[in-house]
């Protein structure tokens, strides 16, 4: 069972930065697809930044694309998105989340939600205008 338990989330106004953490389960990086996935209220949840097992592919939803950088560091099992220029429609809690790949591809969209099947208790992230 892959434990995970994110962090770092805050308010924060439009154009800062914050850096969330997910504190994974050894070996999940090595075996799983593991990313981040918004839920805004009355939204369905969808993946904003996932890396494939190895660490050598990524993954970002077009919305966070060279704003948002996901990277992980395998000594210590943390899972990080650091998130800059962040504006309001950011505004979502956020989950870590790790599932094994569907015919050798980490689902991103909304109909993969159900794949990943370890996730992280949320973590609120405000961005106020």
């Amino acid at each position: 069972q892959v434990q995970l338990v994110d962090t770092g989330g805050g308010s924060v106004q439009a154009g800062g930065s914050l850096r969330l953490s997910c504190a994974a389960s050894r070996y999940t990086f090595s075996t799983y697809c593991v990313g981040w996935f918004r839920q805004a209220p009355g939204g369905r949840r969808e993946g904003v930044a996932l890396i494939y097992p190895g660490g050598g592919v990524t993954y970002y939803a077009d919305s966070v694309k060279g704003r948002f950088t996901i990277s992980q560091d395998n000594a210590k099992n943390i899972l990080y998105l650091q998130m800059n220029s962040l504006k309001p429609e950011d505004t979502a809690m956020y989950y870590c989340a790790a599932g094994p790949r569907s015919g050798g591809v980490c689902e991103s969209g909304v109909e993969g939600v159900p794949r990943y099947t370890s996730w992280g208790q949320g973590t609120q992230v405000t961005v106020s205008s």
